[in-house]
């Protein structure tokens, strides 16, 4: 028998909230979203209220939440918001009888695990649908750098949720060199999501403009990413490509480490940068791992194109917890 759940997913600038159905440990339907700015509520409760108001319901009591900061202890932190959620509240405050917590690039990982082939895209590698029994590696740029394992075997699956966003930055060549030296400057320790997640852009853009000795023109993100994407400004678009060059060793580099057979693609930067990879530097520095050169071009790599898979994945998560 199907029923309906809340599923929330809270990053550090929105919190987006829907209706889910689920049956039989699947994720049946997602209802459209509601998206709500972090700072214009107070606390998650009240976004949770508000959001019941807009949906002119009662709430169901079965709750889903991917949440953007480490999972465990008995209070949880955003790691660019102030809220804060008490796990052990969470019943008698938002009065839910069973409630599921998952980190938000966790939830991704149960998106991919879950979502028809027809939502991903393929990047490189095998034109082939993501393989059923192994090691897939998620990496989303996004506002940070989300790292998760799916870890498929034939019977059910696995979601590993890691910190690999925070490993160090590896410069490449000699330009790369220079860069991370610039990147110094800034930052005690540089790490690859200072690099190749939504910061990267115009931390690449400020670090190039040191290096030619030239003035920064467009301090506006928006502006710089359209820039970038249009060739409108030179700078901007080395700072684009040097982007997608380190987006893919990060890639490769992140497979390898967790011995994986496919790789998805995830995170607001990824999808941003749908068309763009493809025709980017991004494969051969995928591939460009000595000899293992040949296992990485035999590696299927993807696009999620789904656009909510925090909500999705948190209602997977849900549902395969509670079956």
């Amino acid at each position: 028998m199907s029923r309906r759940v809340a599923v929330a997913d809270v990053g550090g600038t929105h919190a987006r909230f829907a209706l889910a159905e689920i049956d039989d440990g699947r994720v049946v339907s997602l209802g459209e979203p509601v998206t709500l700015k972090t700072a214009e509520h107070g606390s998650f409760q009240l976004a949770w209220q508000e959001f019941g108001r807009r949906a002119g319901i009662e709430l169901p009591n079965e709750l889903a939440i991917a949440f953007a900061g480490p999972i465990g202890g008995e209070v949880l932190k955003l790691t660019n918001n102030p809220w804060v959620i008490r796990p052990g509240l969470i019943k008698e405050r938002l009065g839910v009888d069973r409630y599921v917590i998952v980190n938000d690039f966790g939830a991704v990982a149960y998106a991919v695990a879950t979502l028809p082939d027809e939502q991903f895209q393929h990047l490189c590698g095998p034109d082939r649908p993501m393989p059923k029994v192994g090691v897939t590696s998620i990496i989303g740029p996004g506002t940070g750098l989300g790292v998760a394992a799916l870890l498929r075997k034939s019977d059910h699956y696995d979601v590993i949720e890691t910190e690999g966003g925070h490993v160090d930055f590896a410069p490449l060549d000699s330009l790369e060199d220079k860069i991370l030296n610039q990147l110094r400057r800034n930052f005690r320790r540089v790490s690859v999501e200072r690099v190749v997640a939504g910061q990267g852009l115009p931390n690449l853009y400020e670090a190039l403009a040191a290096i030619e000795n030239l003035d920064v023109s467009i301090h506006d993100e928006k502006e710089l990413w359209a820039a970038a994407l249009a060739g409108t400004d030179s700078l901007a678009t080395a700072a684009l490509d040097r982007l997608c060059l380190s987006l893919g060793a990060v890639a490769g580099d992140l497979a390898l480490a967790q011995g994986a057979n496919g790789v998805v693609i995830g995170g607001g930067v990824g999808l941003r940068l749908a068309d763009y990879l493809p025709r980017s530097g991004f494969r051969d520095r995928f591939i460009a791992k000595g000899r293992f050169e040949r296992r990485m071009d035999e590696m299927p790599v993807k696009l999620i194109t789904y656009p909510q898979p925090g909500l999705f994945g948190a209602a997977a998560a849900f549902a395969k917890e509670h079956a």
